[in-house]
């Protein structure tokens, strides 16, 4: 039986292995590596957080996004130069090569609870047993569609995180549907394909980010910078994840669904706004298949109705963490979870109410706060539990019987 299981192999997942293998500790490691940029990203995207926020997490802090990217001739600069997927990807193999040669690139399909831990069992008919798991799963798994659409067929509505390529729809008639940095690329992404794409928004207007530009010292002052952006908030957010652990569930919750919304990224506007019809102030209220396309009906803020005809509907809406939705976990052990709407309570050292199961990365933003959220915040979670995880190994062993001789004898009291 090995200690520890991570399921899962994207910044969180990749970043908590190295520090466990840094520190030698037990642990097993299974997933795609980037498997969740690679597979639910559009290709050619740029990612929103700037150079100095987009990296992986090594004991040492050297392996940066920065230091692969002056290793390998490729232009980069903390803050103003955009980040290629393709770039972060490279970035993500080459860290996982050099700290995680360990990982078992298998698909988990079933996590139950035994007597002292957990058996895991994988898409390729293996099985480990383990003391420990932890989940580092991405939002993929937690896609969430509006209810007038979940009546379509996948074969004229999907989850933009289904798609990476969107080479399919060339010449088709596509309908994004949301306002944010997800809908912005995807619809972006859709036009380079030769799709004609028009984005159907609730939002009044599309906010698209600012570039950050040259900061004065006064700016510096009055809005640090952090890893989340620049304010005052973000410090709190990145400095004190601890201290929002300690908030009540409600203020916790309404801050991680609130702080930084949805705002696609000021590199992207150039690719849409004027490029691609935007219906703003409009809702989606209905939908259905008619003749081998959706029909979908629409209520503006006024109360106005129309009707809209797509050959697709890909809805960038968004993801909703529900630990009973999370496909691995057997549904007698999702249902023993504590929760606090929908996300997993855990402790300080990211343990659920399953003593043994661990979760980290967005999962686990309702507990830590937003930066949870961010790939920037598995520096933080790698750090607590990797030390965590020892002081329980090293009590473990601590405890374990010493070993007889085989030549010692025997005396019976």
């Amino acid at each position: 039986m090995t200690d520890c299981l991570i399921i899962g192999a994207g910044p969180y997942g990749l970043s908590l292995a190295a520090h466990l293998s840094g520190r030698g500790l037990d642990f097993r490691i299974a997933g795609t590596p980037m498997g969740a940029w690679i597979s639910t990203m559009p290709d050619g995207m740029y990612l929103k957080s700037e150079g100095f926020a987009t990296t992986l997490f090594e004991p040492r802090g050297e392996f940066t996004l920065g230091a692969y990217c002056a290793a390998e001739g490729i232009p980069y600069a903390d803050t103003g130069v955009p980040v290629k997927k393709s770039t972060f990807v490279a970035y993500g193999l080459a860290f996982q090569r050099q700290f995680v040669p360990s990982l078992e690139e298998r698909t988990a399909v079933a996590v139950t609870r035994r007597g002292d831990g957990f058996i895991t069992e994988f898409a390729d008919g293996g099985r480990i047993t383990s003391r420990r798991v932890i989940s580092a799963v991405g939002v993929e798994r937690y896609a969430q569609l509006p209810a007038p659409v979940q009546t379509l067929p996948s074969t004229l509505c999907s989850h933009s995180s289904k798609h990476s390529s969107f080479a399919q729809f060339a010449g088709q008639n596509v309908v994004v549907i949301g306002g944010g940095s997800s809908a912005m690329d995807a619809a972006a992404a859709l036009r380079r394909r030769g799709a004609h794409v028009s984005v159907v928004a609730r939002r009044s207007s599309v906010r698209f980010q600012s570039p950050l530009g040259k900061r004065t010292l006064r700016d510096k002052i009055r809005a640090p910078m952090t890893v989340l952006g620049p304010g005052w908030k973000s410090v709190l957010c990145t400095r004190a994840p601890l201290l929002f652990h300690h908030m009540p569930d409600n203020f916790r919750t309404q801050v991680v669904t609130r702080y930084l919304g949805p705002a696609p990224a000021w590199f992207v506007r150039d690719e849409v706004e004027g490029q691609v019809p935007i219906i703003t102030d409009t809702t989606v209220v209905g939908a259905e298949a008619q003749e081998g396309r959706a029909l979908l009906t629409l209520r503006r803020h006024d109360g106005t109705m129309s009707t809209m005809v797509a050959d697709h509907v890909i809805c960038a809406t968004g993801f909703k963490i529900a630990v009973d939705r999370t496909p691995f976990l057997d549904r007698q052990l999702a249902a023993e979870i504590a929760h606090v709407d929908g996300a997993p309570k855990l402790s300080r050292n990211f343990e659920s109410s399953v003593p043994g199961l661990h979760f980290v990365g967005p999962a686990a933003a309702n507990s830590f706060g937003p930066m949870l959220r961010f790939m920037a915040g598995a520096g933080f979670a790698s750090r607590r539990l990797s030390r965590h995880l020892a002081a329980t190994q090293a009590s473990r062993s601590s405890r374990r019987p010493a070993a007889v001789p085989a030549d010692a004898r025997v005396v019976d009291a």
